[in-house]
């Protein structure tokens, strides 16, 4: 079974995501709801998939994708993003995320995206 740190400061999303993500047989071992507490989170669990948000408070997901990459080059990252302006897609994939998931998100896709990895 596949682990998964969900990431998102919406708490709607994070129960989202998660109901989604154990409905299709993967495991959430750990929710984050801004990128310092997701770096924190990623290091004491090391789950397989990370799905972040970009926007969020105190450090954004690309600055969070980027520390993770940093430190492990491994990390799997899909971001899950309502900002789907091409700079932010861009950044986000230069900076090392696998896949880029524009929210409002299809369960269909995003478990297609997810199951790729």
């Amino acid at each position: 079974m596949k682990t998964v740190l969900v990431v998102d400061d919406s708490r709607f999303m994070r129960a989202s995501l998660k109901n989604l993500l154990r409905k299709n047989g993967y495991e959430v071992v750990a929710e984050a709801e801004n990128g310092e507490m997701a770096v924190e989170e990623y290091f004491k669990y090391k789950p397989d998939i990370v799905t972040m948000d970009i926007t969020m408070p105190v450090m954004t997901g690309i600055e969070a994708l980027r520390l993770i990459k940093a430190q492990d080059v491994q990390a799997k990252i899909v971001m899950v993003s309502s900002e789907a302006q091409k700079h932010y897609i861009k950044k986000a994939m230069i900076s090392g995320a696998e896949y880029f998931i524009i929210k409002p998100f299809n369960e269909e896709v995003v478990m297609k995206i997810l199951n790729r990895i």
